[in-house]
């Protein structure tokens, strides 16, 4: 019995060691759990530093004025940048003298409307046509072809003494100017580097205000002593820029390796995949964005000098001039901008911000009476109400593959040209019946319905062009 007590208790003490064993293994396992789990929770504590730093990083180099640019960077964009600088001239110069084309031809604000939107309708076919040069002859054979076009048809407009021969006129220069954007847009994309390649299309799109506002100097100046005629002969001087980009501006290097490697353009890859997907997406906001700019800006000056009887602010030449100058300054700063904020911020968010605010403002432009306010919201109106161009030429070069890209840029920048043509004409309209303040609502409302659109498109900064 003595036996058996003693084996039993030997069982016991076995028992009660196991069980310390145990209790020790799983205070080790719990011990190294906690351990494993500490040294995750440090690892992620310590890589949400690096990850937030090299946000920082972005947005600073996004911030930051580009260094160390090269010689054909900086001709390409100068190259851009007064082509279309010069193409918003010549197209501004019908707008600023729309209230003498008027008197001239006896025509109403329905038909000067439809005459620029004749111009958008063949911008929407230069876009294409040149495009397709840009993909098959080369970026600044076909930005040259473009200048031409468009500064000849300006100066051609001086002889004209009917309304189908202005009309013919503005239909060759809209062949122009659609395709003038193109090819600069791809030359600039595929020259610069893709951590500046918005700041540098913010630039050379905000290069379309200064032209505006030497076309209003132009006209100030030209139109008192020598009429509505000398003031389109002036538009030919932009065909002079052909001869330096002719000597001095190189070819992108993408086209000719692409070139070199016989890549052959092949239009079909525009209805396949996601290029399809963001091709129509890119192109219904850019279609009522555009809707929104050209039936607000092609009618500012007019609704700043017409008489109040005809729905305008009857400001004087002098006025009018003063103040489209200074929305002209509130555009190229809208301009230039966007590019920095698409840089550091993404293109999406800058985007649909501009085009909200825009939304917002126009109806309260369109709508206040003393020469103060309209002062004060010329400036902003153009910031926001235009400024987001900048990003779609980065948009729609990082999008679209770079056998198409110059075809498909045009395409989609200039079917909503195209298809934005019915704004100058709506807008002229609905201000025979409430005036041209009232009739703003219209492209208000674009512009909103364009800023949900831009939610939809993909993130594409830094992207890597081929």
């Amino acid at each position: 019995m003595r036996g058996s007590v003693t084996k039993s208790r030997r069982s016991g003490n076995q028992i009660v060691r196991e069980g310390r064993f145990a209790a020790a293994g799983r205070m080790a396992c719990c011990f190294a759990g906690h351990s494993v789990q500490s040294a995750a929770m440090l690892s992620s504590s310590s890589s949400a530093p690096e990850s937030i730093s090299a946000v920082t990083q972005q947005r600073a180099t996004g911030f930051s004025l580009p260094r160390d640019i090269t010689a054909a960077e900086r001709r390409t964009l100068v190259a851009g940048g007064l082509g279309w600088m010069l193409d918003a001239m010549d197209v501004m110069l019908f707008s600023l003298v729309i209230a003498y084309l008027l008197r001239e031809f006896s025509m109403d604000t329905r038909t000067a409307g439809f005459l620029n939107s004749l111009t958008l309708i063949a911008s929407a076919i230069g876009g294409l046509l040149f495009g397709y040069l840009a993909d098959r002859i080369g970026r600044t054979r076909a930005l040259m072809a473009s200048i031409l076009v468009y500064s000849i048809s300006s100066a051609a407009c001086a002889f004209t003494h009917t309304i189908p021969q202005l009309g013919f006129f503005r239909f060759v220069l809209g062949l122009g100017m659609g395709g003038e954007w193109t090819t600069a847009a791809a030359l600039i994309a595929e020259t610069w580097r893709a951590e500046h390649r918005g700041k540098a299309l913010g630039l050379m799109q905000s290069a379309y205000a200064i032209g505006e506002a030497i076309a209003a100097l132009v006209v100030a100046i030209v139109l008192p002593h020598f009429g509505w005629r000398a003031v389109f002969l002036v538009g030919v001087l932009p065909a002079i820029v052909v001869l330096w980009i002719r000597r001095s501006v190189p070819e992108s290097e993408l086209w000719k390796q692409r070139t070199a490697g016989s890549q052959r353009v092949e239009l079909s890859s525009l209805l396949r995949g996601e290029t399809l997907r963001n091709g129509i997406l890119a192109t219904a906001m850019n279609s009522f964005a555009m809707f929104g700019y050209w039936g607000l800006f092609i009618w500012i000056p007019g609704y700043l000098s017409l008489p109040v009887a005809h729905g305008g602010r009857g400001l004087s030449l002098a006025k009018t001039t003063s103040f489209f100058l200074l929305l002209c300054g509130g555009k190229w700063l809208g301009y230039a901008l966007f590019g920095f904020f698409a840089d550091a911020y993404g293109r999406k968010r800058p985007y649909f911000a501009y085009l909200l605010i825009a939304a917002l403002l126009v109806p309260v432009y369109g709508l206040v009476h003393t020469p103060v306010w309209l002062l004060i919201l010329g400036p902003i109106v153009g910031f926001f109400g235009i400024g987001f161009f900048s990003g779609f030429a980065a948009i729609a070069s990082e999008i679209f593959p770079g056998q198409i890209r110059a075809t498909a840029m045009g395409l989609s920048y200039n079917i909503g040209r195209g298809l934005s043509a019915a704004a100058p004409f709506a807008v002229g309209s609905l201000a025979l019946y409430f005036g041209i303040g009232p009739a703003f609502l219209l492209p208000a409302g674009a512009y909103l319905i364009a800023a949900a659109l831009a939610l939809l498109l993909p993130e594409t900064r830094a992207r890597q062009l081929t």
